[in-house]
């Protein structure tokens, strides 16, 4: 159906034509994009043009007027009509019911409106209060009625924005940072809003505005397709939802993509932060723009006249040299007049590396200049760009809108091809913050506060830089990334020995954490497969830094004095390892004084006795970084446990510790002989735990629950039901079922038992009654969450102490898995 057919139907069918003329648009009519918005806009301007010529006898005075979005054009699915009935000020009742006629048609179809009736001068007023209103003027259309009276708004409209815009753009500006820091930005959320985060339709709107006002522009390469784009998917958004929504739900992303003709839903949030990092960088330069421009009218008369040079009474720009080829010239970094990119392939690293270390943005004449011009850089490398990269990647904050400008005019895949396959990638996982690109400039500006503990701060960022660049291949992404590392290293000149440093880093740079959370670190297994895997004490140090870096730019989540505490204590054990101190006994330690006080005390009552201490701190050497994502007690506290040796303690303590909603972080159970002539044992538990929220419990109210627990008068499954159906969690995206392994070759002293599974209260619970229902006894646990994911570690054995053997192990794991899934 085409648009005129669309019309000829509304217009035999009236108001209910219209609808079944807007439906068979979109379902059958135009192509989608611009074309099916343009259609639906004319159909729906032929409507109300209708509407308005029913109810009233002339058109002097009185006209019908599309502002906002649909002024513009931009009429999605589910778009609320933005409507100005302007009058000249006449009888007030005509007028009325002219409105009457027009809203109540619209509403009876169920459609969203947002109207107002008004006089230019009163719509001239609003809008200067209003600012919201006078860019929903700027974009007046005519519909019906008076030509000239919205000729005349429309003029008077513009001239009064471009008179108050040093007035209204710092106002304007305002307003969108508000809105960024309230909506986040776009191109890094999994369910953006696509018209009110930063980079979105709303943006692009404002730099529309601004470019308007005559004061400044925006860049323009790009940005039309951009917001093509965004529009785009908000069409198939609102036709896969059926509602008015901006929001990109994770549930319709699928369906929106399959809408768009594209092959997942990653590939359309690809598309989606693509469209958004234009606006967003068009955004940057604008607004700095502007701000330039206000502040040069600022200056007074007599001193611009003071300040001005010889041509023709302006200012003479003052410029700083900041390194060969590159000046600084009000406020940002531009070329030299005597650069010559064509002849000097390193002026982009040094101009970038220039402009990050001064704190300041890259001028966009000079990055448009220096893609246009510049040669590429030889193979490998020449010293200098190498060492220019480096300076780049250690300049802190300011290095990430230097790379952005880089990025967006295309000179990052220049110099690394690599980079296109992570460029806008998202990462599908809550922990994560940014998208892969972001993630690691994000990771090289934390590793740059890092290079004074490290002896090689040049390969620490570098690394930073390349330890993720293996996502965008299929597999795991630390081998593919280990292959690329090697290739890039080896391109921008770095030797042999170096490459292979690397190479490691990048292969590893998930090996202390995932060890120091995930494996008993007492077990000299654990330790010796560390060091065999780092090879030596430097890269070790190295490997250090380049996880912190990485956890910290990856998000709250991730990093955590607890989780710093076990990375140092590991990394300690595998400096010692590496220096050939003498490895740890395989033995477990004797109890200290505590401990034996409540084996003691446990046997002579016969029932569980526990302690609550402060945690050790971590030596100052090793310490880590403060988190500001830690709560007041960071490391949580140690939970001491005696309780002699019995069936289903594990579930009983970590049942216990769910109602009282405790976080469970390490678990350490073994046996402890009795006293010479007497049978049995007690069982000591050393568990690391801390409170979800609010205070920690007291000690006799745990003592007490754990002792019901263990005589079964306390149904800890039934109250874990009931609690979860009186505060039932939301449902959103199906969880991947849970995955349980058994990890070879992890130690000789136990077998060790992988749980990846979605987080949720009780489930330490669950795991341990299946693990007592396997008949096996628990030796340790180590537990860790990132995000909504839990991953843990169970060192099991039979009832001697030894490990599984293969088969029973595999049997034990499927089990177990059963177990979750049911």
């Amino acid at each position: 159906m085409t648009s005129t057919d669309a019309t000829r139907e509304a217009e035999d069918s009236g108001p209910g034509g219209y609808a079944a003329a807007r439906l068979r648009l979109l379902t059958e009519g135009a192509p989608s994009g611009p074309p099916r918005r343009r259609a639906l806009a004319e159909l729906t301007d032929d409507w109300l043009a209708r509407l308005f010529g029913a109810g009233t006898g002339g058109h002097a005075g009185v006209a019908l007027v599309a502002v906002g979005g649909y002024g513009r054009g931009e009429l999605s699915p589910r778009s609320d009509l933005d409507l100005l009935l302007l009058h000249d000020g006449r009888d007030d009742k005509a007028v009325a019911a002219l409105a009457d006629r027009l809203w109540y048609p619209v509403w009876d179809l169920g459609l969203d409106l947002d109207h107002s009736v008004r006089t230019p001068q009163q719509a001239r007023k609003t809008a200067g209060e209003d600012v919201k209103v006078q860019l929903g003027l700027l974009d007046a259309r005519h519909l019906a009625g008076d030509l000239g009276l919205t000729a005349s708004l429309r003029t008077a409209v513009l001239a009064d924005w471009r008179n108050q815009a040093p007035r209204r753009l710092p106002e304007l500006r305002d307003l969108c940072a508000e809105r960024a820091e309230r909506q986040g930005e776009l191109r890094f959320l999994l369910e953006p809003d696509l018209k009110e985060a930063r980079g979105g339709l709303r943006d692009a709107t404002a730099l529309r505005a601004v470019a308007a006002s005559w004061l400044a522009d925006a860049p323009r390469e790009g940005l039309a397709d951009a917001r093509r784009t965004l529009l785009d998917v908000r069409d198939a958004l609102h036709l896969a939802t059926g509602r008015a929504t901006d929001r990109l739900a994770l549930q319709e992303q699928d369906e929106v993509a399959t809408g768009l003709g594209l092959l997942d839903a990653d590939a359309l949030l690809r598309q989606v932060y693509e469209a958004a990092r234009v606006i967003s960088y068009a955004g940057d330069i604008t607004w700095r723009e502007v701000g330039r421009v206000l502040r040069a009218r600022s200056v007074r008369p007599r001193l611009r006249a003071m300040m001005s040079g010889r041509n023709g009474g302006k200012p003479a720009a003052e410029r700083s040299p900041l390194a060969e080829g590159v000046v600084e010239q009000d406020g940002e970094v531009v070329l030299a007049r005597t650069a010559r990119p064509e002849r000097d392939p390193v002026l982009p690293l040094r101009a970038a590396a220039a402009a990050a270390q001064a704190g300041l943005p890259l001028s966009l004449h000079a990055v448009r200049r220096l893609a246009a011009t510049a040669r590429p850089l030889p193979t490998p490398w020449p010293a200098e760009a190498r060492e220019q990269l480096v300076t780049l990647l250690g300049s802190g904050r300011p290095t990430v809108q230097v790379w952005e400008a880089l990025e967006a005019e295309g000179l990052v895949t220049r110099l690394l091809p690599d980079w296109e396959r992570v460029r806008c990638r998202p990462q599908r996982n809550a922990v994560h913050l940014w998208t892969v690109d972001r993630h690691l400039i994000e990771t090289a500006v934390r590793a740059a506060g890092f290079t004074r503990r490290v002896h090689r701060p040049d390969l620490l960022l570098v690394a930073a830089l390349l330890h993720d660049i293996g996502k965008g291949w299929p597999g795991d992404h630390s081998v593919a990334g280990e292959t690329i590392a090697r290739d890039v290293a080896a391109r921008i000149g770095f030797d042999p020995a170096d490459t292979a440093v690397l190479a490691t880093l990048v292969r590893h740079h998930l090996l202390l954490v995932e060890t120091a959370t995930r494996r008993d670190l007492d077990d000299p297994a654990t330790v010796r497969a560390v060091a065999e895997a780092v090879g030596t004490e430097h890269t070790l140090e190295l490997l250090h830094a380049l996880t912190e870096a990485d956890a910290l730019a990856t998000g709250p989540a991730a990093w955590s004095s607890w989780r710093g505490s076990l990375v140092a204590d590991l990394v300690k054990r595998v400096a010692g390892e590496l220096a050939g101190e003498p490895p740890a006994e395989a033995e477990t330690a004797a109890p200290d004084a505590e401990q034996e006080r409540l084996a003691v005390e446990a046997f002579r009552t016969g029932g569980p006795v526990l302690a609550l201490r402060a945690q050790t701190e971590t030596p100052a050497e090793f310490a880590p970084a403060p988190s500001s994502a830690d709560g007041p007690d960071p490391l949580g506290v140690e939970l001491l446990i005696a309780v002699p040796d019995q069936a289903g303690v594990l579930p009983a303590v970590a049942g216990v510790l769910a109602l009282h909603r405790l976080t469970v972080r390490t678990a350490e159970l073994r046996s402890l002989p009795l006293p010479d002539g007497v049978d049995g044992s007690v069982l000591l538990l050393d568990w690391r735990v801390a409170a979800q929220y609010g205070s920690l419990p007291q000690a006799a109210r745990l003592r007490a629950d754990l002792v019901r627990a263990l005589d079964g008068t306390l149904d800890i499954a039934g109250r874990l039901a009931e609690r979860d159906a009186a505060h039932p969690r939301r449902r959103g995206v199906e969880p991947p079922p849970p995955r349980v392994t058994v990890a070879p070759a992890a130690s000789r002293l136990a077998t060790v038992i992988e749980v990846r599974a979605q987080d949720a209260p009780g489930l330490l619970f669950r795991l341990g009654r299946a693990l007592e229902a396997a008949g096996v006894r628990v030796r340790s646990a180590h537990v860790s969450t990132l995000g909504a994911n839990a991953v843990d570690a169970f060192y099991v054995t039979r009832g001697g102490g030894a490990p599984l053997p293969g088969e029973e192990a595999a049997s034990v794991a499927r089990e177990l898995e059963e177990s979750l899934r049911g």
